[in-house]
C-alpha cells in the first residue's frame, strides 16, 4: 500500500548480493554471542570497543568469552560488513595488553540498521498491534498549514515548513506500517481452522468493531487528505524550493544524500498515488476496505462451517490438547490402548456384503492389505465432514427441448421432402446428377426392395408414400450409373426409373369399398369411429 521512500536509488545487484551477508550473524553458529556484541556497540553513539573490552563487557552480561575468540567474533562480523575497524591509537597499561587493544572496532551504518530492525522482530509480540488511525486527522490538518504557507511564499516559516512535512510523511510511513501489521495478524488468525468459541467470539467482536472503526475513520479523513495533496500540485515547486534553502548534509565524496522524506517530487507523487489510486491502480482506502470485506468473508465461512448440520461444528483443538495430555501421563500400553480407542484403530476386519463388492473374493479374514481400496468422499477425507455438497437440481422444463426437437425434425422432413421431388423427377435414373441427400434416398429404397427378395427376376417397386417418391427396380443387362459431387453410383445389371407416387384413399385401402354409396348403412356416410350409432 505505501512504497518506500528509497525505491528509485539505485542499487547494484552485486551490491545487493554482498549486504545479504548482514543478516549471517541471526542465523550463524554462536548467534547468541553475535547478538549480544551487536548489542554493545548499538547501546551507545560513536562506540568503538576492542576485543578485551567485548570480553569484559559480555562477562558482566553472564557470557564467557575470551579477548580471543571475542576477535575472532569481531573479525567475522567485520567481514559481513555488520562492524568495521576503528582507527585509534590505544593507551594500554602493558605490552601484553597492546595485542587486543591494537584493533578496535565500532559499527557500521547499515550493521545498525540491520541490528535495531532485528531487535526490533525478535522482541515483537504474535498479538495484534494497535493501527494508528489517529495520524490521518492530524495529517489532513499538517497538509492544510502546508498548503496555506505555500501560497503565502513571502511570510513562509522555513523551519516550521520543514517540520510539518517531516510530520506528514512520517506519520503516513507509520500508518502504513501499523495498518500491513494489523492485516497480517488477521490473515494468520482467519486461516485457522481450529477457531471456535471464545476465541472466536473475541475475534468477532475485534473484527466487527475494530476493523469498521478503522475503516471509519479512513472514509471520513481521506477525502481531505486526497483533497490537500491535489491542491498542492500547482505550488510543489514553491514547497521544495523553500526546503532546499534550508541547511542540508552534503557528502565530502559527492556520493548521494539521503535526504528526509519530502524533499523530492517523487516522495510527493507516491503519497498522492496511496490515496488516488494513480494510473488505474487500486488505492490505499479502497485496499482497507477491500481487505476488510475479504475477512469478513472469511468469518463467515468460518460460521457456516461451525454451524453445518453434518459438519464437524466446533473445533477439536481443547479435546486433543486434553488427549495429548492423557498421553503424555500414560505408559506404553496405556498410550496404544487409548490411541485405539480414541482414533478407533481397532483390529481390521472385513465383512462381506456379497457379489455386489467390486471383488467378492474379500472374506472376514482377508487383511486391508490385501483388499480392494475403499472408496472415501473428498470431503470426508480432506475437511472431516460428512455433509453431501451441493443441492438438488431443479427439473428441466422440457419446453425448449421439444421445441427444438419439432424444429429439427420439420428441418429434416423438409430436405427429404425435397430430395423425393428430385428424385422423382429424375425419370430414368442412368447418367442422371443427383444431389447427395437425393442420391441418399435412392439408395434407401433400392436397399429396402432388395431385402425382401434374395433374387430379382422381376420388375420391383420401392415406395415412400409419406416423400411421394416411387422406384421401379427391373433386371437389365447393363449397368445404372447415378452420377453425384461426391462420386458415382453404380448399380450393377439394375434399370432404376423414378416416379411420383400419390398416397392412397381411405376407401382405396384393401377390403374397402370404393364407391361411398355402399358404406353400411345405405346413407353414404361411413362409421362413426368414436362409438356412435352406426
Amino acid at each position: 500500500m505505501w512504497e518506500e521512500r528509497f525505491v528509485g536509488w539505485a542499487v547494484p545487484e552485486e551490491d545487493q548480493y554482498e549486504r545479504r551477508d548482514l543478516f549471517r550473524y541471526v542465523t550463524a553458529d554462536r548467534a547468541v554471542e553475535y547478538l549480544a556484541i551487536m548489542d554493545l556497540f548499538t547501546q551507545t553513539l560513536l562506540t568503538d570497543l576492542s576485543a578485551a573490552e567485548v570480553s569484559e563487557a559480555l562477562a558482566k552480561r553472564g557470557i564467557a568469552l575470551s579477548p580471543e575468540s571475542a576477535e575472532e567474533r569481531c573479525g567475522r562480523l567485520v567481514r559481513w560488513t555488520n562492524l568495521m575497524p576503528a582507527a585509534r591509537d590505544p593507551r594500554v597499561p602493558t605490552v601484553a595488553a597492546l595485542r587486543y587493544t591494537r584493533a578496535r572496532f565500532q559499527i557500521t551504518r547499515l550493521g545498525g540498521t540491520v541490528h535495531r530492525e532485528v531487535t526490533k522482530v525478535l522482541h515483537m509480540r504474535d498479538g495484534a498491534r494497535e493501527v494508528a488511525r489517529e495520524l490521518l486527522g492530524s495529517m489532513a490538518v499538517l497538509l492544510t498549514r502546508i498548503l496555506r504557507q505555500a501560497r503565502q511564499p513571502h511570510s513562509v516559516d522555513a523551519e516550521a515548513l520543514a517540520a510539518d512535512v517531516t510530520t506528514v510523511f512520517t506519520n503516513q510511513a507509520y500508518f502504513a506500517d501499523s495498518i500491513r501489521d494489523f492485516y497480517a495478524y488477521l490473515s494468520s488468525v482467519l486461516v485457522r481452522y481450529d477457531l471456535a468459541g471464545d476465541e472466536y467470539a473475541s475475534f468477532k467482536g475485534l473484527l466487527l468493531e475494530y476493523v469498521h472503526l478503522i475503516d471509519t475513520d479512513v472514509s471520513r479523513h481521506s477525502p481531505a487528505v486526497l483533497k490537500c495533496l491535489e491542491e498542492l500540485q500547482p505550488v510543489l515547486n514553491r514547497v521544495l524550493s523553500t526546503l532546499d534553502s534550508l541547511p542540508g548534509l552534503a557528502s565530502a565524496d559527492g556520493a548521494p544524500v539521503e535526504r528526509l522524506p519530502g524533499r523530492q517530487s517523487d516522495d510527493w507523487a507516491q503519497l498522492l498515488s496511496w490515496y488516488s489510486g494513480g494510473e488505474g491502480g487500486m488505492s490505499g482506502p479502497a485496499q482497507l476496505r477491500s481487505a476488510a470485506e475479504s475477512a469478513l468473508g472469511q468469518l463467515l465461512a468460518n460460521a457456516r462451517r461451525m454451524l453445518a448440520p453434518g459438519g464437524t461444528g466446533g473445533a477439536r483443538r481443547s479435546e486433543l490438547l486434553h488427549l495429548a495430555g492423557l498421553f503424555a501421563q500414560a505408559s506404553v500400553e496405556e498410550a496404544h490402548r487409548g490411541f485405539s480407542a480414541a482414533f478407533g484403530a481397532y483390529s481390521a476386519r472385513h465383512l462381506s456384503f456379497g457379489p455386489e463388492e467390486p471383488d467378492a473374493r474379500s472374506t472376514p479374514s482377508t487383511s486391508w492389505w490385501d483388499a480392494a481400496p475403499v472408496d472415501v468422499p473428498v470431503s470426508l477425507r480432506e475437511r472431516g465432514d460428512r455433509t453431501a455438497r451441493g443441492r438438488a437440481s431443479r427439473v428441466p422444463d422440457p419446453g425448449m427441448d421439444i421445441a427444438r426437437l419439432q424444429e429439427d425434425a420439420a428441418r429434416e422432413l423438409a430436405a427429404r421432402r425435397t430430395a423425393g421431388a428430385e428424385l422423382a423427377a429424375a425419370c430414368a435414373l442412368d447418367g442422371v446428377h443427383l444431389t447427395p441427400a437425393a442420391r441418399d434416398l435412392l439408395l434407401e429404397l433400392v436397399s429396402s426392395a432388395l431385402a425382401r427378395g434374395k433374387s430379382l427376376t422381376e420388375v420391383v417397386c420401392a415406395e415412400d408414400l409419406d416423400l411421394g417418391v416411387a422406384v421401379d427396380i427391373a433386371p437389365s443387362d447393363s449397368d445404372t450409373v447415378v452420377r453425384s459431387v461426391d462420386g458415382d453410383t453404380t448399380f450393377t445389371r439394375l434399370a432404376l426409373t423414378a416416379s411420383l407416387c400419390t398416397a392412397p384413399r381411405v376407401g382405396d385401402a384393401p377390403g374397402m369399398p370404393q364407391n361411398q354409396d355402399t358404406w353400411p348403412g345405405g346413407d353414404g356416410q361411413p362409421p362413426s369411429v368414436a362409438g356412435g350409432s352406426q
